[in-house]
């Protein structure tokens, strides 16, 4: 008999909501047990999910999905979602090249509302959907769940200010409370959340009001209405009553019997409504709870021993290239800090911080505080080092430009996950700023093309008196050993590494290891260009005088990248050779391994060389 026996009678919500909650425990038991397993052969996210079974099974029992709406924040919670919508059998491909997505996504389940990924859209996106609704006419809820960690970002508040004073709609907003987003979570308003909710004089009035309520019945109301003043004045509630929402909670986000009927009476009521539920990252799983960091993104691992944190031998990545250059440069100078918008694990500073606490900065889930917060610690003398994922770097934009760019202020801009990540996907594909950063003013933009020089092209941004980014890739790269002592590269020069025929392949960044590869097999000159602004321009000359073809190679958008600036170079010449840019297309990727998304898209070897015989004939 299978294990989730029960489970597997569940097709869709509406199998869930003809459940009793003894039956809904039943279920909550096998799908938390499915996860693990289902996880642990698959990789994805763990933590996130354990804590959010009950929750989950509670609100498609309560509320009528698809036609009530669900949106959930970042996403990474969702696989129970997945299982009860129908989408069992396909957890065995989550996050595979043609398998379905890690995150919710409208063109793979019409219960998936709002496609998410990135954190704190949730209530702005639910907040359209209610007032959608009410504009229609149409009697359905929208609800959000929102984890703490994405509660420290700007854009929350910025919709629950919105939507605290728009009239007839039906909003409720769900504070997934776990005391934790990726890395342990920041700021004051988590600080606020988290000693009032374990302090002893809330935990005491509490305790008051619920021994009045139980011995003096006719006292019930009075006491219920000074339990509620007395919790107002030191519980969240009152914050997000002053936004115009009605608070409820905390209650236990693992408990069937508090959740339901607590979901029940607040779908029936008017306007917006905010419910405060506390879970635990990881629940049910002894290895997750002890770790919910490790066990936040996954591997595949053994779900009866845990994951082997065991250092195996192999190439460092970039990210501890980056992680330990930002040591050694802090031992070097003191005015360097290290600034992370809540990417502390995956940027590669947890050393930082413990080896330079006063001078690590976690700001939370806000990209656009974190670039101008540096620019303002680059005004008084400081050099900030900003460390954020290419995709989280899109965010803060306008700060980027206006703040840092435009006042020529020396903050580097240390940019992981740049091209291609793999499962994560189109949400964080690191497919754009090879075309939106060099067209920004004052900017430097880089590209190394192993470890060593992402070492070295790193010391080149903090020497440098202006603005500049170090774009590099996710994972490891040529296995070249990074060099301890620091040199500054000169800036807007490439490399030749390779002189050959009649073709001229222009390398950036990750491309240069196969630029290499395809150089061999067609004599071709490969140059690693290094620097994506400014570029080395006497260079794309001379080589132009002396190729046929010129070939530019990105993992960046083709549309606006690289391989369009030294098209610009080329068009300006009298005599011009014929030019073939390749990068990745104008569309969003899906998620799989990353060797295999670079051969969907013509990235690989083979690819590279049918396309340059496609453009070029070698008889031609």
């Amino acid at each position: 008999m299978s294990p989730y026996s029960n489970l597997e009678r569940i097709a869709s919500p509406a199998d869930l909501r003809a459940l009793d909650r003894r039956e809904l425990r039943v279920i909550a038991d096998e799908l938390r047990a499915f996860l693990i397993e289902s996880v642990s052969k698959t990789g994805g996210h763990l933590s996130s999910n354990l804590g959010t079974v009950e929750l989950t099974i509670a609100l498609h029992h309560v509320f009528n999905t698809p036609e009530d709406r669900i949106v959930w924040d970042v996403g990474h919670q969702t696989y129970g979602h997945k299982v009860l919508t129908g989408r069992r059998e396909a957890m065995s491909k989550l996050r595979h090249w043609g398998g379905i997505s890690g995150f919710p996504r409208r063109c793979e389940s019409e219960y998936d509302t709002f496609g998410t990924a990135h954190s704190s859209t949730s209530i702005s996106a639910a907040l359209g959907m209610a007032a959608a609704a009410r504009d229609r006419g149409e009697e359905r809820s929208a609800v959000a769940v929102i984890g703490d960690g994405a509660m420290s970002a700007g854009m929350a508040f910025e919709a629950l200010n919105n939507a605290g004073d728009m009239d007839g709609i039906n909003l409720l907003v769900i504070l997934n409370d776990n005391e934790m987003s990726i890395s342990p979570p920041v700021g004051a308003l988590t600080k606020i959340l988290a000693r009032l909710l374990s302090g002893s004089t809330y935990n005491a009035a509490r305790r008051v009001g619920e021994k009045v309520l139980g011995v003096a019945p006719p006292m019930a109301e009075l006491a219920r209405k000074v339990e509620e003043h007395v919790k107002g004045l030191i519980t969240p509630g009152t914050l997000f009553e002053e936004f115009g929402f009605h608070y409820y909670g905390p209650i236990d986000g693992h408990d069937l019997d508090a959740l339901i009927p607590t979901l029940s009476n607040i779908r029936k009521l008017k306007g917006p409504q905010f419910l405060h539920v506390i879970t635990k990252k990881g629940q049910g799983y002894k290895l997750a709870e002890a770790d919910p960091i490790l066990y936040h993104g996954v591997s595949k691992f053994d779900h009866t021993s845990g994951i082997q944190s065991g250092k195996g031998g192999g190439k460092l990545t970039y990210t501890q290239v980056f992680g330990d250059w930002l040591c050694d440069m802090a031992a070097a100078d003191r005015r360097v800090v290290g600034i992370t918008p809540a990417m502390r694990e995956g940027s590669g500073m947890v050393r930082f911080e413990q080896e330079y606490p006063d001078r690590y900065y976690d700001v939370g889930i806000a990209e656009q505080h974190a670039l101008t917060f540096a620019a303002g610690m680059a005004c008084e003398g400081f050099r900030p080092v900003v460390a954020i994922y290419s995709t989280f770097l899109q965010r803060g934009y306008d700060q980027l430009i206006h703040d840092i760019a435009l006042q020529n202020l020396p903050v580097v801009l240390a940019i992981d996950r740049g091209g291609l990540v793999g499962a994560d996907g189109a949400t964080h594909h690191g497919a754009f700023d090879l075309s939106y950063l060099p067209c920004i003013p004052n900017m430097v933009v880089m590209a190394p093309a192993d470890e060593n020089e992402c070492r070295q092209m790193l010391y080149t941004a903090v020497c440098h008196d202006g603005p500049t980014a170090v774009r590099y890739p996710r994972g490891s790269g040529a296995g070249v050993a990074p060099v301890k002592q620091m040199t500054a590269l000169p800036i807007g020069k490439g490399e030749v590494l390779r002189h050959g025929g009649r073709v001229a392949l222009l390398a950036f960044g990750s491309m240069v290891g196969t630029a290499r590869e395809v150089g061999d097999a067609l004599d071709a000159t490969v140059v690693n260009m290094r620097f994506i602004k400014p570029l080395d321009e006497a260079l794309i000359v001379e080589l132009a005088a002396s190729h046929e073809l010129i070939v530019t190679l990105e993992e960046n958008a083709v549309i606006g990248g690289a391989g369009s600036e030294v098209a610009r170079v080329i068009e300006a010449l009298a005599l011009r050779p014929r030019m073939l840019r390749l990068g990745l297309p104008d569309r969003f990727i899906d998620h799989g391994d990353q060797g295999q998304l670079l051969a969907s898209v013509g990235l690989d070897t083979a690819g590279i060389l049918a396309s340059i015989e496609q453009a070029y004939p070698a008889n031609s």
